[in-house]
């Protein structure tokens, strides 16, 4: 017997099965998905592969822990607190209703509430783009008491995403009016300008602002819209067509920046 034992564990979201002594010390983890060995100690090769032999599916990759890049580097050393990735979709209203739910009763459905159904649908979306090389993140706050509802970097490029709620509504488009059924018209494609143009700044690279409209009814444009992309639910997922604009080690490096919550400070 070698004496390793083997000791499943999830980090970054992935499940891994970490190889350890008798001490606890560890000398190698096995990721399934990316079907690789990691070893910290290369004359424990063949225990390390004994311990882990019922656990294996397919070939794997057996080596050293690859070096890590100067973005993995940077999310290492990111503080817990200043991390944005693990935000949810919507967090910002998340903990605003958790702070204050509001009356029990009310004549009008609460409009943070129709809010956060837009962004968490929205969001579903844009997550299940991960596996495409695209990485999103959510209620990205910017000084001022604004936010991004959700920053998408990918291939395609960089978006800042606007969530609105338009469930069987018509919404009317005019540059750079909005409106939905009924409601008077707002100027609501400025600030989400505004806020591609911050995002632009803060991260030295070019993003674009799209407007996500959550289940509308139908949809006029009269104006096109200069720069801004609409999307109707499910169309999020169109992004991922998009590519040619960044390659991969850009889109973590870019990632890597924007998580950071000290970016946006300077916005």
């Amino acid at each position: 017997m070698s004496g390793l034992r083997v000791v499943p564990a999830f980090r970054h979201g992935r499940e891994r099965l970490y190889v350890c002594r008798a001490d606890g010390a560890g000398v190698a983890w096995y990721d399934r998905e990316a079907g690789r060995v990691d070893l910290l100690a290369e004359d424990e090769r063949d225990a390390v592969l004994q311990a882990l032999h019922p656990f294996l599916t397919g070939p794997v990759t057996v080596g050293p822990p690859p070096v890590p890049t100067p973005a993995e580097l940077a999310r290492l050393t990111l503080h817990p607190d200043d991390d944005l990735a693990p935000n949810r979709p919507g967090e910002a209203l998340l903990v605003a209703l958790d702070r204050d739910p509001g009356p029990a009763h009310r004549l009008r459905p609460d409009p943070r509430r129709r809010a956060l159904t837009a962004e968490q649908a929205v969001g579903r979306a844009l997550d299940g783009l991960e596996g495409a090389g695209w990485h999103t993140l959510h209620s990205v706050p910017l000084p001022g008491g604004d936010r991004i509802h959700h920053l998408v970097i990918g291939p395609g490029g960089l978006f800042a995403v606007h969530a609105l709620y338009a469930r069987r509504a018509r919404v009317r488009i005019a540059d750079p009016m909005v409106a939905l059924g009924r409601r008077e018209a707002g100027p609501l494609l400025r600030p989400l300008r505004s806020a591609a143009d911050r995002a632009s700044y803060a991260l030295t690279a070019e993003v674009r602002p799209v407007l996500a409209l959550v289940g509308p009814a139908e949809v006029t444009v009269t104006a096109e819209p200069r720069g801004v992309r609409i999307l109707c639910d499910p169309e999020p997922a169109d992004l991922a067509r998009l590519g040619g604009v960044l390659k991969p080690a850009d889109v973590e490096a870019l990632h890597g920046m924007a998580r950071d919550r000290n970016v946006w400070l300077r916005v």
